[in-house]
């Protein structure tokens, strides 16, 4: 093959092999699998990639290769699971800078020997370093620690062209002016190969509490939603879960700390719940993406009880069991649907669940789904601003090398 023999003798580092049947990237099948161990290396197989006019897809261990839309094109893709190594600890200054192939759970027990880590949730297990900054993933920390873009400092990463930059607190400025941690976050892939980065660490919480309590319905519900986020407790996270669209409502407050803080907290947080059980256990789904078809809907933060009536309504409407999984402190939740949905209902509850969350605040895109159901959807759905993302992506990647597709209005 043309482009392994390219390969072969420009980057022979990257052990370039032909693809398989487990490579295909969301149904797209690819050409070439390369496997650098280096930025070096990452930009030499960018480098052969724009010569060659080729497209390239970026993957760590793969869990989220079906997420967003399906790239129109991957000849090349670019296995980063070989570039694994904490390269930093700066235990005193609480930073810490890793390869994109980081394991995040590895990272972390690596880090706990110091008494500290990265508050990132491990939202699907196996997550790397690349895929949680690639996809901007969040689970219930976030209330507290802010999400990954909040904590990512620095990052460096492989351009189109081939070109090596790096961004953020171990250098002078930024590229061109860009935060590249901020803008990477969440990009999908598109605009460069994110290959080491740079997190704000926080210390170990020597304890943790969860305090459950269960409603019977969002009416409830509400009043005791609105005196948790208004209270002076400090909760870490505040999850909610409906496991059917007509079901009690579970509402869980997370508190960290030292044992005595700790115990006074979690009993001043279970009297505003008005009764409820402590556990040093997170509930079974804590943090986790609820069934095979996924949706990640925002609201403001009053109205969170809201979008329960509105995902139970449309539950009815359509004939479908939508389970409700999320933060109710930062207004992020998912909704999960099995695989026997039929796509027209599927599709027809999304265009309804994302006006409705436009009145409330926020809206809904799909995070995952099986072909057949995908087909049906619009993943993305309307997008503010989509002309100056077009713009940024023209700047970082011209000829739509990476990741054509896969990201907002087909960038």
């Amino acid at each position: 093959m043309e482009l392994i023999d390219g390969l072969v003798r420009s980057c022979p580092g990257s052990g370039p092999r032909p693809a398989g049947v487990g490579d295909a990237v969301d149904g797209v099948a690819p050409e070439v699998v390369v496997s650098p161990r280096s930025n070096e290396e990452v930009a030499s197989v960018m480098t052969l990639a724009a010569r060659r006019h080729c497209t390239v897809v970026a993957r760590g261990a793969g869990t989220k290769l079906e997420w967003g839309a399906p790239p129109s094109s991957a000849q090349v893709v670019v296995d980063l699971s070989a570039m694994s190594t904490v390269l930093e600890h700066a235990r005193g200054d609480l930073v810490a800078r890793v390869q994109a192939g980081a394991a995040l759970a590895a990272l972390n027990r690596q880090l706990a020997g110091g008494g500290q880590w990265l508050p990132v949730d491990e939202v699907v297990p196996g997550s790397t370093i690349g895929g949680v900054i690639a996809t901007g993933i969040c689970g219930p920390a976030r209330y507290f620690y802010g999400a990954v873009r909040d904590l990512l400092i620095g990052v460096t990463v492989v351009r189109a062209d081939g070109a090596i930059v790096r961004s953020g607190s171990r250098v002078v400025k930024n590229v061109a002016g860009y935060d590249l941690a901020k803008l990477f976050t969440g990009s999908y892939g598109t605009l460069g190969i994110v290959t080491e980065a740079i997190f704000r660490l926080r210390p170990l919480p020597p304890h943790r509490l969860y305090i459950t309590a269960v409603y019977a319905d969002e009416a409830a519900l509400k009043p005791v939603l609105a005196r948790v986020l208004g209270s002076q407790m400090a909760p870490t996270a505040i999850e909610l879960e409906r496991a059917r669209p007509d079901g009690s409502i579970e509402l869980s407050v997370l508190v960290e700390g030292g044992a005595g803080a700790v115990d006074e907290r979690a009993g001043a947080v279970a009297q505003v719940l008005g009764g409820a059980d402590a556990s040093d256990r997170p509930p079974a789904t804590w943090g986790s993406l609820p069934g095979p078809v996924t949706f990640k809907v925002t609201t403001e933060l009053s109205r969170a009880t809201g979008l329960l009536g509105l995902v139970r309504r449309l539950a009815v409407a359509y004939g479908l069991a939508p389970v409700l999984r999320g933060s109710a402190g930062a207004g992020v939740f998912f909704i999960g649907l099995g695989e026997d949905g039929a796509p027209a209902a599927v599709a027809g509850l999304l265009g309804e669940l994302r006006d409705g969350c436009g009145r409330l605040g926020g809206n809904a895109v799909v995070v995952r789904a099986p072909a057949t159901t995908k087909a049906a959807l619009d993943v993305w759905g309307p997008v503010p601003g989509l002309d100056l993302m077009r713009r940024v992506k023209g700047e970082f990647d011209p000829d739509r090398r990476l990741a054509p597709g896969r990201f907002v209005g087909g960038i």
